[in-house]
C-alpha cells in the first residue's frame, strides 16, 4: 500500500496531468481511489479500467463506462457489472452462461432483464447455486415454474422471492400441490442420515451448523417455510398458523410481519425468546395495549426496539428513555410529534422527556432557546448541536456543564473559529472534542494544531483544508499510514509539492533513491 499516493489519488485538487500520471502507475489501491473521482472524465476512466480489472467494476457500476467500452471477453466482471444494472448487451449474458467460472454464472443469474434462452440455461446449469440465485431474482412466471424443482435449495430460493406467485408461496409453506424435493445441500455431501457438526472444523465445508437429512431433507425444508414467512407476498393466511410452532426460527420469522394479525402478535408478544419479542415490537400495527404490555418488558432490545416504534405512545417513550439504552438518535415518534406536543416535552418535569424533544433539529426559536438554559446536563447535550444558537449560547453551555458537553458544542455547525479555539485549550480535556473540531468546517490552523497532538483527532486534523501547507508537507513523513493519506488527499497541498512526489515515486519505479530535500523517503 502506498498511502502518499492514495491519498493523491483522492485529493480533489489534483491535476488531469496528475490524474494521468498517476493512472499510469496504479495498482489495486491506488485505483480505487482514482475510480472514486467526481472530476474522472471518460478517456481516463477507460484508461484506469485497461489498467486495474477491479476498478473496472467500480467505473461499470458509476455510470463512467459503457457497453462500448467493454470486452466481455476481456472484462467479463466489468460486463457483469453493466449487465446487472440493465446496460450490458444480450451476446454478453449467452457468452458469461456458460463461463467456467461459477462465481461469474451465480452473478449473471441475478441479473435483469436477461433473455428467455439465458435464463432457460441458467435453469439446467450444473451447479444448483447458480439456479438458486436465478430463482432469487426471478419473474413471476420463472420463479413458479421452479418452486417444483427436484433441490430444495432453489425452493428456498423461490420461497424467499417476492415476486414469487401468492398462491406458490403458500404452497411452499404447506408442501401442497408441489412434488416432494429430492435433494439438498446435506445429502449433496453426505449420505443421509446425517446430522452437520455445529463445530465442524472444516474451512471449505458451507453447511449450517446443526443441517440434517435423513432422507426427508428436514433443515432444507425448514429453511424454505422460514423463507416463505418472512416473504411479505406470502398469504398471511398460510403463515399465522406457525404463530405457536415449536422453532424459534420460524416464529422469529413470524415477528418480522407486517401484516400479522392482532391475535397472532398478542401470542408473539409473549414469546419465551426475546428475539422475538424485540422483532415483534417493531410492527407497525401494534395496538395501545400491546405497546404499553412491552413497554415493561424485561429484554432490553425490546424496549429499545420499541422507542423506535411510530407510535409509541409519548408517555411511554418517556418511560423507556429512562429505562432504555436508545442512544442520541432523534426518534420517529419525535420526529412526528405536533406543535403541541413539542411544546409539551419542552416543559415536561421530566428530564428524559426533555432530552428525546432536544434532538429535533428544527425547533422554534423560543423552544430552542429556553432549552439551552436547561438545567439538565442530558438535555443540553441533546440540543448542542442544534442550528441557531448563538456563540454566547453555547458558551454558556459549556461553562455550566463542562466535559459533559463539549464534544457536542464542537459539532454546533454554528460554532465561531473563536470557539472552536477554546474548546481545544479546555481543562479537563476530551478526547472526543478533538475529532469533532477537527472536522468541523470553521477550525482554524491554530485549533487544528492542537488537535494534531490528539492521536485519533490527528488523521481527521491532517485532512483539514485549513492546516497550513509546511504542516502537511511534515504529516508526509509520519509514522500512521492514515495520518499520510490524509495529508496527501488534503486539498491545500501545494500543487508543486504534488508534482515533486509524484517525480520522485515515478524516479524510485525506474530504479532511482534518494527523495527530493524536504519530502518523506517513502509514500
Amino acid at each position: 500500500m502506498h498511502p502518499i499516493l492514495c491519498g493523491l489519488a483522492a485529493n480533489p485538487a489534483l491535476s488531469p496531468e496528475l490524474v494521468d500520471r498517476l493512472t499510469a502507475m496504479a495498482d489495486d489501491d491506488i485505483a480505487t481511489h482514482l475510480a472514486y473521482r467526481a472530476d474522472l472524465s471518460r478517456a481516463q476512466a477507460v484508461a484506469l479500467a485497461g489498467r486495474v480489472e477491479e476498478s473496472a467494476v467500480h467505473l461499470a457500476y458509476e455510470g463512467r463506462l459503457t457497453a462500448a467500452d467493454i470486452d466481455p471477453s476481456v472484462r467479463p466482471d466489468a460486463a457483469l457489472a453493466l449487465l446487472d444494472q440493465g446496460a450490458g448487451r444480450p451476446e454478453w449474458a449467452r457468452l458469461l452462461a456458460a463461463d467456467p467460472v461459477l462465481e461469474r454464472r451465480e452473478k449473471l443469474a441475478a441479473c435483469p432483464g436477461l433473455p428467455s434462452d439465458v435464463v432457460d440455461t441458467l435453469s439446467v446449469d450444473r451447479d444448483v447455486r447458480v439456479v438458486a440465485e436465478l430463482a432469487a431474482a426471478a419473474t413471476s412466471d420463472v420463479a413458479a415454474r421452479l418452486a417444483a424443482h427436484p433441490h430444495a435449495e432453489v425452493r428456498r430460493a423461490v420461497a424467499g422471492n417476492e415476486a414469487t406467485p401468492p398462491a406458490v408461496l403458500a404452497a411452499l409453506v404447506t408442501g401442497e400441490g408441489l412434488p416432494a424435493a429430492r435433494r439438498c445441500l446435506v445429502c449433496d455431501c453426505h449420505e443421509p442420515p446425517f446430522v452437520h457438526d455445529p463445530q465442524c472444523p472444516r474451512l471449505d465445508c458451507d453447511l449450517s451448523p446443526g443441517a440434517s437429512c435423513d432422507g426427508t431433507h428436514e433443515s432444507a425444508v425448514h429453511g424454505v417455510r422460514e423463507a416463505a414467512l418472512r416473504n411479505p407476498a406470502t398469504p398471511v393466511e398460510a403463515v399465522v398458523g406457525f404463530v405457536d410452532h415449536p422453532s424459534t426460527l420460524l416464529r422469529w420469522a413470524l415477528a418480522t410481519r407486517e401484516d400479522l394479525p392482532g391475535p397472532a402478535c398478542a401470542q408473539l408478544a409473549s414469546d419465551p425468546i426475546a428475539g422475538v419479542r424485540a422483532d415483534l415490537a417493531a410492527h407497525p400495527g401494534l395496538d395501545d395495549a400491546l405497546l404499553r404490555a412491552l413497554a415493561g418488558d424485561r429484554d432490553p432490545d425490546v424496549r429499545r426496539n420499541l422507542a423506535h416504534h411510530p407510535r409509541v405512545p409519548l408517555d411511554v417513550l418517556t418511560h423507556l428513555a429512562r429505562t432504555a439504552k436508545i442512544g442520541s438518535s432523534l426518534l420517529p415518534r419525535i420526529a412526528a410529534a405536533s406543535p403541541a406536543e413539542v411544546e409539551e416535552l419542552a416543559v415536561s418535569p421530566e428530564p428524559a422527556a426533555r432530552m428525546l424533544v432536544a434532538q429535533r433539529r428544527d425547533l422554534p426559536p423560543e423552544i430552542r432557546n429556553r432549552l439551552a438554559d436547561d438545567p439538565d446536563a442530558k438535555v443540553v447535550k441533546a440540543l448542542a448541536p442544534h442550528p441557531g444558537l448563538t456563540e454566547a449560547q453555547l458558551r454558556a453551555m459549556v461553562d455550566r456543564h463542562g466535559v459533559r458537553v463539549l464534544a457536542k458544542v464542537a459539532t454546533n455547525p454554528d460554532a465561531s473559529p473563536a470557539l472552536l479555539e477554546d474548546l481545544v485549550q479546555h481543562k479537563p480535556v476530551v478526547q472526543k472534542m478533538f475529532r469533532e473540531v477537527a472536522r468541523h468546517r470553521s477550525a482554524t490552523a491554530s485549533a487544528l494544531l492542537v488537535c494534531l497532538t490528539d492521536n485519533r483527532a490527528r488523521p481527521v486534523a491532517a485532512g483539514h483544508p485549513a492546516v497550513p501547507p509546511p504542516v502537511l508537507v511534515e504529516l508526509l513523513a509520519d509514522p500512521e499510514w492514515q495520518v499520510v493519506e490524509a495529508a496527501a488527499a488534503n486539498p491545500s497541498l501545494p500543487p508543486a509539492v504534488m508534482w515533486d512526489l509524484l517525480r520522485h515515486r515515478e524516479g524510485m519505479s525506474r530504479g532511482g533513491a534518494d527523495s527530493p530535500p524536504g519530502l518523506p523517503a517513502g509514500g
